[in-house]
């Protein structure tokens, strides 16, 4: 296991980053599709064929998941990752048009002081492109790359984070998140995360929690200024599901996203979580216990994924970038 999405088999990831934009994507690409659905809590998502996901529409499976930066501009990138499947062969076929499903999630990173003056049109077609030709099975980055390039929190930088676990039932659960959080996925201004309980590993630095949590640690820590958040995310498992039961799956998921961020899903960011399932293995037992589990699963590796990807981040590289992590509380682990 590496701890990453790709320990899914047949899930392939690919990242397009500029630096200078301070923007990219991050598509994850399924070799043989995947039954999939979504839950959007925050008050402001910005989407792409999402009303597909919803449990009474006919689509049952998609080729591709996108996460991007750019805001609406970013929603570009979704025709990049759908043109690269094309070229791929991967789609499905209405006589001779081919057309592939690639659903996607923005998030607002439009005010990180990177060189968002790029002309007529906006480079994310281009960036989702370059990301589905990068996508590939095994170990890939984490922190400032992808949809996590450009991502901030209230308290320090923001990045794509990722982890996985094995179920008893032998089941593969794995989450890949941009968290551009409205609030903070750290206690107060200090370097200890609100995932430090579900931690594996010392994976995001092995400080557990300040004891005793104070008012202080609990008092609101938020971004200034309108339009600035939005944490979305994707969790894979490689068990058979329905469209319903991936939307359970998606709806648990979130609550992981609830408890490595605090406050989530405010008026103003556009919180949004995905969940596919290959269907490589069979969900065995009563079928409602083994979701529960399966969904227990999901909570923790997606806000491990959180607190990975706020620890593994970076500082965009101009004065004035938002310190990460790692500049205020030293290298960690």
């Amino acid at each position: 296991m590496r701890n990453l999405l790709t320990d899914v088999a047949g899930v392939r990831v690919g990242h397009a980053t500029d630096l200078a934009l301070g923007s990219g994507v991050t598509a994850v690409l399924f070799d043989g599709g995947a039954t999939a659905s979504v839950t959007i809590r925050g008050g402001a998502p910005g989407t792409r064929d999402t009303a597909l996901l919803d449990t009474d529409m006919t689509v049952e499976r998609v080729d591709a998941v996108v996460l991007s930066g750019g805001s609406t501009f970013g929603l570009d990138a979704g025709g990049g990752v759908q043109a690269a499947l094309r070229e791929m062969g991967r789609g499905a076929r209405f006589g001779g048009a081919v057309i592939p499903l690639a659903p996607q999630a923005i998030l607002f990173d439009l005010r990180n002081g990177g060189n968002k003056d790029w002309g007529r049109f906006p480079p994310y077609r281009d960036l989702g492109y370059a990301a589905a030709l990068a996508a590939a099975e095994g170990e890939f980055a984490l922190g400032t790359v992808g949809a996590g390039t450009g991502a901030t929190t209230a308290t320090v930088k923001g990045g794509l984070g990722s982890a996985s676990a094995r179920t008893a039932s032998g089941h593969t659960v794995a989450a890949v998140v941009a968290v551009n959080a409205v609030g903070s996925a750290t206690l107060g201004d200090g370097p200890h995360f609100w995932a430090a309980p579900f931690e594996q590993d010392g994976e995001f630095g092995g400080l557990g929690w300040p004891a005793p949590v104070t008012p202080d640690h609990l008092a609101p820590r938020l971004k200034g200024g309108p339009g600035t958040a939005t944490t979305i995310g994707l969790v894979v498992t490689d068990a058979a599901l329905t469209k319903a039961q991936c939307r359970r799956l998606a709806i648990m998921a979130d609550d992981g996203l609830a408890r490595a961020i605090l406050p989530a899903h405010a008026p103003n960011d556009g919180d949004t979580v995905f969940a596919a399932a290959t269907g490589a293995r069979p969900l065995e037992g009563e079928p409602a216990r083994a979701l529960t589990l399966l969904g227990h699963a999901a909570t923790l590796v997606m806000a491990r994924a959180v607190a990975r990807g706020v620890h593994a981040a970076t500082a965009l590289p101009w004065a004035g970038a938002q310190p990460s992590w790692r500049d205020r509380f030293g290298g960690g682990s």
